[in-house]
């Protein structure tokens, strides 16, 4: 293994599971494990599927400013949002455009936990170092493995194998605990899936016990990066670097959802708050064949003959019958879904239209909040 390659607290783990491993964000990574990727992709969706997202960047931030520094690097707002709450987001540059999606936390009123993409994480910490402002304290935590469990059995397990109960927390909710040998972890209800599931932040010299604990339970298999992939698309969820990046703006990209009414002071406001009204040249859409054929990422989308953009992912769902799906950027006035195009794969147009996404419907967690 080249020696500039970095690995996970959890490298050995899955060597002794026989994960076959490659090169992903500087890390060596599981990419799929013996059962293979299709088998893997089906067991999430049905039982409980364990993914090493370690390589992913975790960080404390606190302070007075905190939630002024996340409201400016970010579109969102985090004055309401209750202690707990845990948000998808992005942060923007100058120009409007997307340095990374990432989940921020407000533990506190003082205190935020975000996660942030492996492949970006470097940048994305230079970035927030260089908008920090005084009094603010921001805490890489790269003393941390970070391992998803994501599935229709996924709070069971958590019960069953370390003896947390998740019956009352909610998606997209953060909280902190101890097993019962005293290691602290903190667990957050979300994941890249449309699963129900966790992301158990653990110290790395207790995440090989944690990932032991959770292969033992019969519900559960260990799931690599390429079922992760599957995963996502099927929900229409952005892969950065791919389907959003700096020069893509939250409108453009489908995401102003997570703009914030009352914050218009963050980074790149005045070129990106105009669009919610005026529009964008292009939008991001869901795109599904209609007849056979499979289509990736770099394919080309076609309409009335012209190339009008490119797939930015694209792959069978295997939760849809492996009907080819995936995403991309048209022009504004052909995103509405059911509009006909084509995707031309070696030279074949093949039929293809706008789909809604995402692709299926996600099986989270709901449940209300009492007052």
């Amino acid at each position: 293994m080249d020696a500039a390659i970095k690995i996970t607290p959890l490298h050995d783990a899955h060597l002794k599971l026989k994960a076959k491993m490659g090169a992903f964000a500087g890390y060596d990574m599981p990419l799929y494990y013996e059962a293979g990727v299709m088998a893997e992709h089906h067991w999430t969706r049905s039982h409980a599927g364990l993914f090493d997202v370690s390589h992913m960047g975790q960080v404390m931030v606190t302070g007075a400013g905190a939630k002024a520094f996340f409201e400016k690097i970010t579109p969102s707002s985090f004055g309401a949002v209750p202690l707990g709450r845990a948000k998808y987001t992005v942060m923007t540059n100058a120009q409007g455009g997307i340095i990374d999606d990432l989940i921020v936390t407000k533990v506190s009123d003082e205190r935020y936990f975000a996660v942030v993409n492996a492949g970006c994480k470097d940048k994305d910490f230079a970035w927030m170092k260089q908008n920090l402002p005084a009094g603010v304290h921001m805490d890489i935590m790269d003393n941390r493995a970070l391992i998803a469990l994501q599935g229709p059995q996924a709070e069971a397990v958590l019960r069953d194998a370390l003896h947390i109960d998740a019956d009352g927390m909610p998606y997209m909710w953060f909280m902190e605990t101890d097993m019962a040998d005293g290691t602290h972890l903190f667990i957050s209800r979300l994941g890249y899936t449309g699963e129900d599931g966790f992301e158990i932040s653990v110290p790395n010299d207790m995440a090989e016990a944690v990932w032991t604990h959770f292969t033992m339970h019969g519900a559960v298999k260990p799931v690599g990066l390429a079922a992760r992939d599957s995963l996502r698309l099927e929900m229409g969820y952005p892969l950065y670097g791919h389907d959003i990046d700096d020069t893509t703006s939250p409108v453009e990209a489908g995401l102003s959802w997570v703009m914030g009414k009352d914050n218009t002071g963050f980074t790149g406001a005045d070129l990106v708050v105009p669009q919610l009204a005026r529009g964008t040249a292009r939008q991001r859409v869901g795109i599904k064949l209609t007849e056979r054929g499979v289509a990736r990422e770099g394919a080309e989308i076609v309409a009335n003959g012209a190339v009008i953009g490119k797939l930015t992912s694209g792959g069978p769902a295997p939760s849809l019958d492996n009907q080819c799906v995936g995403m991309g950027y048209v022009p504004a006035a052909l995103a509405a879904p059911g509009t006909k195009l084509a995707v031309r794969v070696r030279g074949k147009d093949i039929a293809a239209e706008v789909a809604s996404l995402p692709f299926m419907k996600a099986r989270t967690k709901s449940m209300k909040l009492a007052a």
